[in-house]
């Protein structure tokens, strides 16, 4: 006999965004934490969004067809939470008759509560999910030793708060319907010069970068004379950065953001590159071959990718068709820029950020994306 309240954890994503897509979710006892129901299904080609939830519709009418009165759900999806609980719009039309077909189900329940939870608390509901992905891929399941924590690990799709339904296309869209995100590396500080590993230990801009900070706000200023919001890492020398160009754009209010920090590089903080690959050649190679590894003590890049992700579906629901500068570090803005271009993790290792470069990317409400700039610096010709 099933228990009165079950907890419902669903989970989706795609590899590509659109990609091969699949979902996965799990009813559990909440006294004993049982498994009562699991489903799981791949969907040929579809976006994040769009698996997210038909993971909380599977699990839904799991949870239904077991005759339950409540429902806790639980999802790492902040999106489907916040738009379920009626708090953030659904803006994309694709998405819209999915919420309404959960809605429908809601309605079958005496109450049903959404709750966020971080990715890693989510494991097995994320495993069915990749399970499915991997089906949809038409490739052999990923072993549970290495599966990564998230649904969508490599490709977790940091651009876009609604899915990119739209398809491929040469076709101009109206710019004036887009977000425009200005993405700004802070300027240089003693460590970027003596080519250490910098992440979250403060170290404040050099004298060099300061210069850096005033020109940059010059070039920002010029590409975006109206802007609606300056976010910044809460580390100073992003802040630094971030208020000489609000300065520039005539006091701006600058807004931190913890998701914005850089990754943490544990116990390769303040050294050396060469350091590093002498004392930790093993775990520097792991390092490099993928984003899921952490360095030791410290965040893989799967992670900063889950809090950059939750950071730009947040910017586009508060600012949608506006500007907004975006001031951080070289790992999270590498990220923004890998997912944007849909391009390999190989990416995060060739793609080179200059202190105070800028890039600029466009995304439109029906999930297009076109990068505009990337690494600009030539504001900074004076300075070199």
């Amino acid at each position: 006999m099933a228990p009165r309240v079950v907890v419902v954890e669903a989970d989706g994503g795609s590899r590509g965004n659109p990609g091969p897509a699949g979902y996965g979710a799990v009813v559990r006892d909440p006294e004993t934490g049982e498994v009562l129901a699991e489903r799981s299904d791949s969907l040929g080609t579809a976006t994040n969004n769009v698996a997210e939830y038909q993971g909380l519709i599977a699990g839904l009418a799991a949870a239904a067809e077991l005759g339950v009165a409540e429902v806790d759900v639980r999802m790492d999806s902040k999106l489907v939470v916040e738009q379920m609980c009626g708090r953030w719009q659904i803006k994309h039309p694709g998405l819209r008759p999915l919420a309404a077909q959960a809605a429908g189900l809601v309605g079958r329940f005496a109450a049903v509560r959404f709750t966020w939870i971080p990715r890693e608390q989510n494991r097995h509901a994320d495993a069915l999910a990749n399970a499915a992905m991997d089906a949809a891929a038409g490739r052999p399941p990923t072993p549970a030793a290495v599966r990564p924590a998230a649904a969508t690990p490599a490709t977790a799709p940091i651009v876009g708060s609604d899915p990119a339904t739209a398809p491929a296309s040469w076709e101009p869209r109206p710019s004036f319907t887009a977000s425009r995100l200005i993405l700004v590396r802070h300027g240089e500080t003693p460590y970027t010069e003596q080519r250490r590993y910098s992440g979250r230990g403060d170290v404040p801009l050099s004298e060099r970068g300061r210069a850096q900070a005033q020109a940059t706000a010059a070039r920002v200023a010029a590409l975006a004379p109206s802007v609606a919001a300056v976010l910044s890492s809460p580390l100073s020398r992003c802040t630094q950065t971030a208020a000489a160009i609000a300065g520039a754009l005539g006091d701006v209010p600058v807004r931190t953001e913890d998701d914005l920090i850089e990754c943490d590089f544990g116990d390769w903080e303040g050294r050396t590159f060469a350091e590093v690959r002498a004392q930790w050649p093993g775990e520097m190679d792991a390092w490099l071959a993928s984003p899921r590894i952490a360095p030791p003590g410290g965040e893989s890049f799967t992670h900063v990718a889950e809090r950059c992700q939750r950071v730009i579906a947040g910017l586009l629901t508060a600012y949608p068709g506006e500007t907004v500068v975006v001031v951080s570090h070289v790992s999270p803005i590498k990220l923004v820029l890998r997912d944007a271009l849909a391009a390999g993790d190989a990416f995060l290792h060739r793609l080179f950020l200059d202190a105070a470069g800028i890039s600029v990317l466009d995304l439109w409400p029906d999930g297009g994306v076109a990068v505009r700039t990337v690494n600009d610096t030539a504001h900074l010709a004076k300075i070199d």
